[in-house]
């Protein structure tokens, strides 16, 4: 089992930039492939970006392309979503999540996942 706590959250202008941090338990960080969703109020969950287990294959969806880029780094055991250029749609909870499923690169944003975190908040302001 993992336990995974986000930070770096906050209240950010239209067009600035946060970086959020998940810093996972464990010694088998590894062995996770890690993602970021949010949810906004009203709206679903959504899966932000992925990355596989290595960090050499990633995912994004279509509204954070050239926005937000996801790393990890697993001697730290810790995973971040770097995100510029936001906008006020960008506005929800952020959550961390670990995923133990097996799947080759190509079905990344098709992993189940297992494991979330508590949250943090992003607020973007126009």
């Amino acid at each position: 089992q993992v336990q995974l706590v986000e930070s770096g959250g906050g209240l950010v202008q239209a067009g600035g930039s946060l970086r959020l941090s998940c810093a996972a338990s464990g010694r088998t960080f590894s062995s996770y492939i890690m993602g970021w969703f949010r949810q906004a109020p009203g709206k679903e969950r959504e899966l932000v970006a992925a990355i596989n287990k290595r960090g050499g294959s990633t995912y994004y969806t279509d509204s954070v392309k050239g926005r937000f880029t996801i790393s990890r780094d697993n001697a730290k055991n810790t995973v971040h979503l770097q995100m510029n250029s936001l906008k006020p749609e960008d506005t929800a909870a952020y959550y961390c999540a670990a995923s133990t499923s097996i799947l080759p690169d190509v079905l990344l944003a098709h992993a189940r996942y297992d494991y979330w975190g508590q949250g943090t908040q992003v607020t973007v302001s126009s």
